[in-house]
């Protein structure tokens, strides 16, 4: 069974900028989401909880530099995306 990926406004004006700034990274970018809506607990994509301010999101990794925060909703199995950028500015 696959999960449902919800795409807000907010995400979706994020990811352009991003793509946008980092093209080399596209590939990564889709196969990570692809692999999300799949199996959001693959561990290549380092599924972890958030603390502090954060706390209630997650955060998966597109690679050793780059993240995208997100909410994970269980029941419906949906997976709503927040935020992506470099780790440092997504925490």
């Amino acid at each position: 069974m696959t999960w449902e990926i919800i795409y807000t406004e907010q995400y979706n004006k994020k990811a352009a900028k991003f793509i946008k700034r980092h093209p080399d990274v596209l590939s990564q970018y889709q196969k990570t989401l692809e692999l999300l809506s799949l199996n959001p607990h693959h561990p290549s994509l380092r599924l972890h909880e958030l603390k502090g301010k954060f706390e209630g999101l997650s955060s998966i990794s597109i690679n050793m530099k780059y993240r995208i925060t997100l909410e994970m909703i269980v029941t419906p199995k949906e997976i709503i995306l927040i935020n992506i950028g470099d780790h440092d500015k997504v925490y």
